[in-house]
């Protein structure tokens, strides 16, 4: 996905699973607040069209819906902190995940031309289906233990590591891994005039 920064800079930002990405949409807490677009079922159709979803899906959503959503997002971005910093889930974050993926998740169809498309009747129950299941996946599955917060002091992203090797490290080599490194060049190099 493509992320302004507050800055207005744009960077690349792969959080390696569609659950991680919706914790894009804002959250708890005063940080993640200031992003919150989940206070509009627009805000909700905005990120289903830039999420790794495929394309195409018309997608129906009610504001009791939008409010599961945001529960649940809310609930996830707790359990992967929790994931990511080796302590307990919370029994009730997880209930809540458990409940939202106890749903019929969207379904895709194979239309007659060979492509893919998605069947029609989509609902917000259905993309919270989909993507709570794809949370029990990534929790459960071989990236639960790379599951990390991002290693800048200012940043708080969260990101499922599915690199070969296992060892990334930033949100973004472009945002904060280039800063770290740009940080590191001038700690070790002498400035003008010192000598």
């Amino acid at each position: 996905m493509t992320l302004r920064h507050r800055d207005g800079r744009d960077f690349r930002f792969d959080a390696g699973a569609l659950c991680l990405e919706l914790l894009l949409t804002g959250g708890t807490g005063p940080a993640a607040a200031r992003y919150e677009v989940l206070d509009r079922v627009d805000g909700l159709l905005d990120w289903v069209r830039d999420c790794r979803l495929p394309p195409g899906l018309d997608l129906t959503v009610t504001d009791t819906e939008l409010a599961a959503v945001r529960a649940t997002r809310d609930a996830l971005w707790e359990l992967a902190l929790a994931r990511a910093r080796g302590s307990a889930p919370a029994p009730g974050d997880l209930a809540v995940l458990n409940a939202a993926a106890a749903g019929t998740p969207l379904a895709a169809l194979v239309t007659a031309d060979g492509t893919r498309a998605w069947a029609p009747g989509a609902t917000g129950t259905g993309l919270l289906a989909t993507v709570a299941r794809d949370a029990v996946e990534l929790l459960t599955g071989p990236y639960a233990d790379r599951i990390r917060v991002c290693g800048a002091d200012y940043c708080a992203l969260l990101f499922a590591d599915t690199s070969r090797p296992g060892r990334r490290r930033w949100c973004s080599m472009d945002r904060c891994g280039n800063r770290h490194k740009v940080r590191a060049h001038r700690a070790r190099t002498p400035s003008e005039g010192e000598g």
